[in-house]
């Protein structure tokens, strides 16, 4: 099985020639931005795990924002399949509800 870089990621880049400093930096903070994304989803959802029922709706929004945020920085890596970061992240149905995904 071969590596196949996002088709949005890999078309910015010659395939003939080694990436550039900065076209390795651009990767690098791409990257970056999605597993800072991936964190605040994991915060979010252990606040709405472990919310109090009067403030369940306050984390139930948090979080759907959160999720949302992080599935548009993963539409802008080339990553369009979000079945496995839902399962990843154990993301409930509650917050998939408010995202118009379930």
């Amino acid at each position: 099985m071969s590596f196949r870089s996002p088709q949005s990621i890999s078309a910015r880049f010659d395939r003939n020639s080694p990436p550039s400093a900065i076209d390795m930096e651009i990767i690098a903070e791409t990257a970056a931005a999605l597993g800072r994304a991936g964190q605040k989803v994991e915060q979010t959802l252990e606040k709405l795990n472990g919310a109090a029922e009067h403030e369940r709706q306050l984390c139930l929004k948090a979080a759907a924002q959160a999720v949302h945020a992080y599935f548009i920085q993963r539409e802008l890596c080339g990553l369009r399949n979000h079945d496995d970061p839902i399962r990843h992240y154990g993301i409930p149905r509650a917050v998939l509800v408010r995202l118009g995904a379930a």
